[in-house]
């Protein structure tokens, strides 16, 4: 009886040591992916100095996962404005990429990924003007979708990072058949940015600089279906080209027991308002409200105070 009540024990320790070792084993194995997601909402969309939700607040949120290997993959969604995109109301952007250090120097680290946006049911063929000699005249132009997707490369260090994007396909659209001088491939935005934490109540103080080249012009000349295309502005102007910046403070906080709150608060500007302004072609809505002379138009690139609340879980 002994004999057998120490064989059972025995057995039972190394059956219980085998399956806390598969146990541990598979715990290592699925730490090696990490999964969050977060939500926000803010009082006005900019992305790259310029407001995609007319000024208006919306909400935001996505889902990412990691490896420790570097890799990294997701999705994340906005409200934006069928001001700006004829017909779509939300921006979806997927992601990939790989992020590495440099071992040679301590903090330096490195990043490459793709990344696309995508706007449902909008197109450039929702795009509705009128034509300014006759206002009854509704013109069209024959584009695709305002899609893009982009290769990016980076380089960070501790708090500062700098990175450039590069359009794989043409700049939310932009080609001849939009009223553009040619393809607009191969467009480029270049931005620096700092994420420096102040020693005072957890803040961050966040800066950005960036620089968007189109590679490309609107074309005054354009005449879809042999009609004079409002394709410029009561400014003239036909480069979208900008400089925008962003300085502002973020913080992380608890709600009772629950963590990964943060906001923050920013301010966002960029130049250019001959394109970009209520006078630019780049701050009238292209939904086809109103008429040549009372369309819709704000000035997306104005200085703005921007609010934000959000949390990762």
């Amino acid at each position: 009886m002994r004999q057998s009540i120490l064989l059972t024990a025995v057995l039972s320790t190394l059956s219980f040591a085998q399956v806390s070792y598969a146990a541990e084993e598979a715990k290592e194995e699925a730490s090696d992916w990490t999964a969050t997601a977060n939500i926000a909402v803010v009082s006005d969309y900019y992305f790259r100095g310029i407001s995609q939700s007319w000024h208006k607040p919306t909400a935001q949120g996505g889902m990412d996962i990691t490896h420790s290997s570097g890799f990294y993959a997701g999705v994340w969604g906005s409200g934006v404005t069928p001001n700006t995109y004829p017909d779509a109301n939300t921006e979806i952007d997927v992601y990939a990429g790989y992020n590495g250090t440099i071992p040679v120097v301590e903090k330096l680290g490195y990043t490459v990924g793709i990344y696309g946006y995508m706007y449902p049911g909008g197109s450039w063929k929702k795009y509705r003007a009128s034509n300014a000699a006759n206002p009854n005249d509704v013109l069209t132009p024959r584009g695709g979708r305002w899609d893009t997707y982009e290769l990016n490369a980076g380089i960070s260090y501790d708090w500062i990072s700098a990175k450039v994007s590069y359009t794989l396909t043409d700049w939310f659209g932009a080609d001849k058949t939009t009223g553009w001088d040619g393809s607009t491939k191969g467009s480029t935005y270049f931005e620096l940015n700092a994420a420096y934490p102040l020693p005072w109540w957890d803040l961050t103080l966040i800066g950005h600089v960036g620089r968007l080249n189109v590679a490309g012009k609107l074309d005054p000349t354009f005449t879809p279906d042999g009609v004079n295309f409002p394709s410029t502005s009561i400014s003239g102007a036909t480069n979208p080209d900008y400089t925008d910046w962003k300085i502002g403070l973020s913080k992380a906080f608890k709600i009772g027991k629950t963590e990964g709150w943060n906001a923050g608060v920013y301010w966002v500007e960029s130049d250019n308002s001959r394109y970009w302004g209520d006078s630019g072609y780049g701050g009238t809505s292209f939904n086809g409200k109103g008429t040549s002379t009372t369309a819709q138009s704000k000035n997306l690139n104005e200085g703005r105070l921007i609010l934000t609340v959000g949390r990762t879980f």
